[in-house]
């Protein structure tokens, strides 16, 4: 297995944020009529593509995206 390059592995995790929200867009949706009023509010202003997230919104999806790295690393799958 090749080092990965500099930065190769931040890239990563924000790629995998960026899914990990969109997962959490599609599951959030299909449930939303099940919720109360002021939690969808909530919800539906974290609706949006991930580049326009608060920075403590993506940090949120980046604990999970590094969960994900760190399975990977285990499986010596990447280093």
């Amino acid at each position: 297995m090749t080092k990965p390059l500099p930065g190769a592995t931040e890239n990563l995790v924000e790629a995998l944020a960026k899914i990990e929200h969109q997962q959490w867009m599609h599951w959030s949706q299909s449930v939303a009529s099940h919720l109360s009023p002021t939690i969808r509010k909530k919800w539906e202003k974290s609706w949006t593509d991930y580049n326009k997230l608060t920075d403590d919104l993506k940090d949120a999806d980046r604990v999970w995206a590094r969960k994900v790295m760190t399975l990977l690393r285990r499986r010596r799958l990447i280093q």
